[in-house]
């Protein structure tokens, strides 16, 4: 991680740590679950190298950012407040936006609510989701994918924390980053990570190496896993307070990436509304969609030159 420095940001009543390297215009990266700032960690080299200034913030309740304990300090205004507050810590120009899972979904909220902060958004992964304002999101997914759907399953406090520790973190990491069954992803209640009766430990894709997946580990060892699970849980609480945002459009330019072995693009419904004109329809400076073939959700990580480039040949144009 050569050259990469690392600082701690006072934003919106927390201590922020934000990965970063090189002079430019600003490249805020976010992570998704369960990652920190080290998943771009291709990018921030790379597109440091090519003239920007890479900014990578551990998100609320990762790594070495504070925790907050209660899910009601989790909602996409709070996290939003965050970014918003890091913008202007670093001058207030607006960035270039690349996200990722978790991150893609903040992503799309900072959009909408403050779209003079991004000039360019490379969404990876999470495309824009309209909210229905006739139902509640747990008990939508409930209704299509069964209690055993994992966003359902992180719901109830301290259950999946004590189901990844009894389960060893490293091997779950190793499990959620590597796995491409397709979608919905459950996580059932017998053995809820696919990892009984294995062997020996899961091996690992070239892409991804053991000092990665133990640099993981430390950070969630030390924090736990309830700040990062806490975004689900205020998923309800989301829905109550962007009421005022029913049927508002993403007025900000987007590339939207996945691979074609993503269990978010392969989950029932997901390629209708991204392919069938609906996406295009709530983002209409939707530039274009790309799926990358063979690929699974860490796109990222799994394919880090071809994302890097797609990354980098679409903010240049702004």
């Amino acid at each position: 991680m050569e050259g990469i420095e690392h600082r701690t940001v006072k934003v919106n009543g927390i201590n922020m740590h934000v990965a970063e390297k090189g002079e430019g215009p600003t490249i805020l990266f976010l992570h998704g679950f369960p990652e920190l700032w080290y998943t771009w960690r291709h990018q921030i080299q790379a597109l440091a190298a090519l003239g920007y200034h890479c900014v990578a913030p551990d998100l609320r309740g990762y790594g070495d950012t504070d925790a907050p304990p209660s899910p009601t300090t989790y909602t996409c205004l709070h996290v939003v407040g965050d970014l918003v507050a890091l913008i202007d810590s670093m001058g207030g120009e607006p960035v270039y936006l690349v996200a990722h899972d978790w991150g893609a979904m903040i992503g799309w909220y900072l959009c909408m609510f403050r779209p003079e902060k991004v000039k360019a958004y490379a969404c990876i992964s999470v495309p824009y989701r309209p909210r229905n304002p006739k139902m509640k999101p747990v008990e939508t997914m409930k209704m299509f994918f069964g209690e055993e759907y994992y966003m359902c399953r992180f719901q109830e406090a301290g259950v999946i924390e004590a189901e990844i520790k009894s389960n060893k973190t490293a091997e779950v990491l190793k499990r959620i980053l590597t796995d491409k069954r397709p979608g919905p992803p459950c996580l059932p209640k017998s053995d809820p990570f696919g990892l009984k009766g294995l062997d020996g430990p899961l091996p690992l894709p070239p892409w991804l190496s053991e000092e990665d997946i133990q640099y993981n580990v430390d950070k969630f060892e030390k924090t736990g896993f309830t700040g990062a699970l806490n975004y689900y849980r205020a998923l309800d609480l989301n829905w109550e307070l962007t009421a005022a945002w029913s049927g508002a459009e993403v007025k900000v330019p987007v590339i939207y990436v996945v691979g074609d072995e993503d269990m978010v693009y392969t989950t029932p419904g997901l390629k209708e509304y991204v392919h069938g004109g609906g996406f295009k329809k709530d983002v209409p400076l939707l530039q274009q969609v790309i799926v990358m073939e063979g690929v699974g959700h860490f796109l990222n990580q799994e394919k880090p030159q071809e994302s890097t480039a797609i990354i980098h040949d679409f903010i240049n144009k702004f």
